[in-house]
């Protein structure tokens, strides 16, 4: 008899995979995770303190998160009749979403390359995930994309809005069809607006414009592109009847009290990380221009807060960067479309200056 493991208690598939990895970062210049480079003033980190100092951790959450929902949802203007969900940064919706779904036959369906965790909430729970390669420029292949649906049937449609890792806002008109699609299916299609403080647009907008046409659509943001990407704040908006049953599946007090009032700080101060948000904006065109100075580097257009880059050797350039104490994050292996491809975080000026001399010297 073979020796007894508690491991033959664990998922074989689960076995397999490989855990979520984030690089260490140690003693580097951290442009591998689009984060917001930029931190509170000093005064209003003071302020901050005193308010999260003031608070009764002694209780459980109460009050204070669904005064957060209120602000958020008033802030994000969604259409007449949408509420609003919480989770702990959106990769919990994600996995809220693929367990709220999980019905015999079910699966979801998204454009690839595209965030890593639409495929592994649906192998947590077990349901099929379908990939649509994107075009060559990164484009959403409308008519592929319209045949899997038809052909699978998901039960939710990812289109992130603009796309990780590649940075495009796709094309209205393809995204209206493909909504369309999949209601007809009795679908849902989440409108994945990570990076929403950087892009041109927002769906809420469409919304708003023809909410018949929304009643299956869901909004997804967080706050971590904001400028919180430590407090782990995602919400999402849609229909109330919609949002109150993915509701039910929601873990209680799934929300710290510590994490829901640097939301609402960070509400009542709008104004500073929206000027943040420009500087991020004006410092990609800046980086775009000078990328494209280099011999054989390619940035794709972004309307996140990060850039595709495509450079003769991904794996050198990676590695050379890394000696020069730059982490960026190599995404050449994640799909053939991303061959030589790496990923960097928008910063700061100065961040921006070390980057593209770390990169520079490593071709």
């Amino acid at each position: 008899m073979p020796n007894p493991t508690p491991l033959a208690r664990i998922r074989q598939d689960v076995q397999g995979m490989h855990a979520y990895a984030v690089q260490d970062s140690t003693g580097m210049l951290k442009m591998d995770a689009m984060e917001n480079p930029h931190r509170l003033p000093p005064e209003l980190q003071a302020e901050l303190g005193r308010r999260l100092g003031g608070i009764a951790i002694n209780r459980y959450p109460g009050a204070r998160v669904d005064d957060l929902k209120t602000a958020l949802h008033t802030w994000a203007k969604p259409p007449a009749g949408w509420s609003l969900m919480l989770g702990n940064g959106s990769d919990e919706l994600i996995s809220l979403l693929a367990m709220a779904c999980d019905i015999p036959g079910a699966s979801i369906l998204a454009p690839v390359p595209g965030f890593v965790m639409y495929p592994m909430s649906a192998q947590l729970q077990g349901l099929d995930f379908h990939g649509v390669p994107l075009a060559p420029d990164f484009a959403l292949d409308e008519a592929a994309m319209l045949a899997a649906i038809a052909q699978h049937r998901p039960a939710i449609l990812y289109l992130a809005y603009p796309n990780n890792p590649t940075g495009t806002l796709w094309d209205a008109g393809v995204i209206e069809r493909l909504i369309a699609a999949q209601g007809a299916q009795s679908g849902l299609v989440v409108m994945d607006e990570a990076y929403q403080p950087f892009a041109a647009r927002s769906w809420i907008e469409n919304a708003r414009a023809n909410p018949a046409a929304h009643r299956h659509v869901l909004v997804m943001r967080t706050l971590s592109k904001f400028g919180l990407a430590g407090v782990r704040i995602g919400y999402m908006l849609g229909d109330a009847g919609l949002i109150a049953e993915v509701d039910k599946v929601r873990p209680p007090y799934n929300i710290s009290v510590l994490n829901a009032e640097c939301a609402l700080f960070a509400i009542e101060h709008a104004d500073v990380f929206a000027a943040q948000a420009a500087d991020i904006r004006a410092e990609r065109a800046a980086l775009i221009e000078a990328l494209a100075k280099l011999p054989g580097v390619t940035p794709f257009p972004s309307e996140g807060n990060m850039l595709l880059v495509r450079v003769p050797d991904a794996a050198k350039v990676f590695d050379g960067m890394k000696a020069r104490n730059v982490l960026i994050k190599n995404v050449s292996k994640m799909h053939p479309l991303l061959a030589n491809c790496v990923r960097l975080t928008v910063g700061t000026a100065d961040e921006n200056a070390q980057m593209l001399a770390a990169l520079e010297a490593s071709l």
